[in-house]
């Protein structure tokens, strides 16, 4: 049966998310309204470890309704050692993640799922699209080569490390219908064509990547609308939040963050368009990250001056 999710998707008092691993970080960062830097120091001394950074994402993402509190894990970013290195430096407890969803398959995003799930010392959903399994994929130069993604999703490994692997296509609702996760996002606009360059071998064969696998995190804060949190994008961010709002059946967007994915020779000519399209949804905060480039960034921040908010490892964003 599917999931109703305009209907049955609770609104929730507020949403917290807290950057484990972006491209970026500068300790130097300002507080401001709604957003929290990491300390330089804690206990009076500048201390002689520091986050890392990595072409990676990972959100700590925690929902609160009334006396409830959930957190979920939203990718893992690239490599074994950051996310739990700044899990360490930041304090947060692993142990208190309740799901681990997969923005998709690719190695930035999945890099530290297995040390996480080490150290959750119990047994938890990991959520993700059938198609995040898909190996081999690769990645075109213009030079007719083929890069190979290494393939870091293997089913035995994933069920050996204690996780409950649940795959789904279409929307779904999690914790206690609190947080909505989109599926496969719907392909409309006409200027946002996926990753070109992609490719896969699906029994046996060669085909273009179009990436189905690449879903998103919807939330609905109560008086102020959706909350949309993208891994990368690569449907789309202007059809993640058309879907977004097409399976909420909401129109107020509050808050759209995560991967765009607007970077280099292929994605910029679009930057233009997307923005655009942003100032038609006119959500109250953009926080842009991980792969949507410096040229959108910036962007970004001289065309939303009030809503645009720069990201860094360790940040913490409060939406209330």
């Amino acid at each position: 049966m599917a999931t109703d999710v305009a209907n049955e998707l609770k609104e929730v008092d507020s949403v917290e998310v807290t950057t484990l691993m972006d491209n970026y970080v500068d300790v130097l960062l300002r507080n401001s309204p709604g957003i929290t830097r990491p300390p330089l120091a804690i206990t009076g001394t500048i201390p002689t470890d520091a986050l890392l950074a990595e072409h990676g994402l990972s959100l700590m993402i925690t929902v609160k309704r009334d006396t409830e509190s959930h957190c979920i894990l939203f990718d893992c970013g690239y490599t074994k050692i950051g996310v739990p290195h700044n899990m360490e430096i930041l304090g947060v407890d692993p142990r208190q993640i309740e799901a681990i969803v997969l923005s998709h398959g690719h190695m930035d995003h999945t890099g530290a799922l297995h040390p996480i799930a080490k150290s959750l010392k119990k047994s938890i959903p990991f959520i993700l699209h059938p198609d995040a399994f898909i190996s081999p994929r690769f990645f075109g130069l213009d030079d007719g080569r083929r890069l190979l993604f290494p393939q870091t999703l293997i089913r035995e490994d994933i069920e050996n490390a204690g996780l409950k692997i649940i795959e789904k296509k279409s929307p779904s609702l999690w914790i206690d219908s609190m947080i909505a996760i989109t599926g496969e996002v719907e392909r409309v606009t006409e200027f946002e064509k996926g990753l070109p360059n992609a490719s896969m071998e699906r029994n046996g064969k060669v085909e273009p990547d179009i990436i189905l696998d690449d879903q998103s995190i919807v939330i609905k804060i109560k008086d102020k609308g959706l909350v949309i949190i993208s891994g990368c994008g690569h449907a789309g961010i202007i059809n993640t939040v058309f879907y977004a709002k097409k399976i909420t059946g909401i129109d107020k967007i509050h808050a759209v963050l995560g991967g765009f994915h607007l970077s280099g020779p292929i994605f910029e000519p679009i930057i233009e368009k997307t923005i655009i399209e942003f100032k038609k949804i006119k959500p109250e905060v953009i926080i842009p990250m991980h792969c949507t480039g410096w040229e959108a960034i910036k962007r970004f921040s001289e065309e939303f001056p009030s809503s645009f908010a720069l990201n860094s490892v360790g940040t913490g964003v409060n939406f209330t």
